[in-house]
Formats: structure tokens, sequence, C-alpha cells
């Protein structure tokens, strides 16, 4: 079930750094309801709302389109190849009170009705003497009929509703993709270099591994002499000790009890016979 459309073509007054919306009226002339879906080739560059909806008999839909922003104004002999399509179904009695979700998954495509509406870049709003470029049309054979492009039709997808958020230009994306790779390299190049030593640092640092193996033999070998030297001097230490201690017990004497047994007995034997 077929929609009018007006315009018939988008255009887009410049310039094109900052956000550009146009209007787009969807007219439903027919006496049953009609679903409607806008899809375009650029679905980055364009935020539509809404993007899908219902239009009742006699009723019209306004649609708003924004063109984001880019990063660079294009040249002025730029042609732009960006198309939308409207896509449109009757919404039948058994199916009046069903959302657009599911009456879209279940029609036919043969049941729907599509229209599609170029972009156009225009001049700036007053600027004199200047005609707008569009984009070419096809050209026509000999017998009235358009003919056939042999390039291949454009992917029509469904854009995002406009949230009020600039999205981030899809030229300015790449951009800031290049710059990261170009930063990755560089760092991955310093740090090569940083990581490879020349020969001369190499020789260096071998000298120095060659003394420090040196001087940890010096000191091994210095601690094994002073380990025996030790050894040596305890040795006639421990003799002296003992011999020490033998001549300290042969001097000590009578033990203390037996002198004690003997000064009792010498008193007993005073006593008895004195």
């Amino acid at each position: 079930m077929s929609v009018e459309i007006d315009p018939q073509e988008l255009g887009f007054h410049r310039p094109f750094t900052s956000e550009v919306s146009e209007v787009l009226r969807i007219r439903n002339s027919n006496t049953h309801p009609v679903a409607f879906k806008v899809k375009t080739t650029a679905p980055k560059q364009y935020c539509v709302r809404p993007n899908s909806g219902r239009v009742e008999p006699g009723k019209e839909v306004e649609v708003s389109v924004i063109l984001q922003a880019m990063k660079q104004e294009p040249p002025a002999d730029t042609k732009c190849r960006d198309k939308f399509l409207v896509q449109s179904v009757g919404i039948t009695g058994d199916k009046e009170f069903a959302n657009l979700q599911s009456i879209w998954d279940g029609i036919e495509k043969s049941a729907i009705v599509e229209k599609k509406i170029r972009v156009v870049f225009l001049p700036p709003p007053g600027a004199p003497g200047t005609a707008h470029l569009e984009t070419p049309k096809k050209s026509s054979v000999a017998n009235g009929t358009q003919a056939t492009p042999d390039v291949a039709p454009p992917a029509y997808s469904s854009p995002n509703e406009y949230n009020g958020s600039q999205a981030e230009p899809a030229e300015e994306r790449e951009i800031k993709r290049e710059e990261v790779a170009s930063a990755a390299g560089i760092a991955a190049i310093s740090a090569t270099s940083s990581s490879d030593p020349s020969r001369d640092e190499l020789k260096q640092q071998l000298i120095e591994a060659e003394k420090l193996i040196a001087r940890l033999k010096q000191d091994s070998e210095g601690l094994r002499q002073r380990k025996a030297t030790s050894t040596n001097e305890s040795k006639p230490n421990t003799k002296s000790a003992e011999l020490a201690q033998t001549v300290r017990s042969g001097t000590e004497g009578v033990p203390i009890k037996l002198a004690a047994v003997l000064c009792f007995l010498s008193f007993m034997l005073a006593y008895l016979f004195f």
C-alpha cells in the first residue's frame, strides 16, 4: 500500500561542519492504516527520527532527517550519492492491534511498497548564482524506458534515531584509527631500539661480568684459607685445655668428704685415749 512522499529529494544546505536537518513528510491517502520504515545507504552519516512508525488514514507524519557534522567541508563540486528508501505496507484488520515488529516479520516481501529518495548538497542559503549539485539521473534508451546501470544497487539499512548527541563521523573515526596505529608503530620501534644494545655495550657488560666472576673466586679462596687457619689454631688450644684440666685435678688435694672423715676419727681417738 503506497504512501505519498514530500519532498521527492532531500536537499541539505552547506556548511556541513555542523548538523543540518531536513523534514520528510509521509502521507497516507488510503483507507487503511499504513506501517512505514525509512532506510538509507549511509546509516552512520544520518540520524532519522522516527525511522519507523504508523500512519493513520488521511494523516501525515513528519520524519526528521539529520545529516551529521563533518570534520571538513567537502569540495563545492562534490556529488552526493546517498539515498533513502521508504518502505510501506498496509495494516489489515487482523493486525490492527499488533505491534510494528510483528507486522514486518509476518509480511510477504511482495506486499512491501518502496520509494527511493535522493540526497543533494545545496549551497548556503542566499548564495547567488549557484546551482545545486545532485546525483546524475539514469540515462534513458531510445524507447523511453530507463536503462539499468551496470553498478550494483546500494545496500539500504535503517539509521539510528537521533538522541540529541552528535555521533562521531566515519571520516573522523578513520583519522583517529590511523593516528592510534601510527603511535603504536612509533612506540614499537622505540621499544625495539631500546631493547637491542649496541656491540660496544655488550662488550662492556661482558668485561664487567668477567671482573665480577674473578672477584667472587678470590673471595671464596680467602674464605677457605681463613677457615683452615682457624681449624689449625683451635687444635692446640684444645690440647692446652686438656693439660690444664689434668694439672688442676692433680693439685686440688684430698676431697672434702675424706677430710671430714679423717677429722672425725682424729677427734674420737683423742677423746678415748686422752
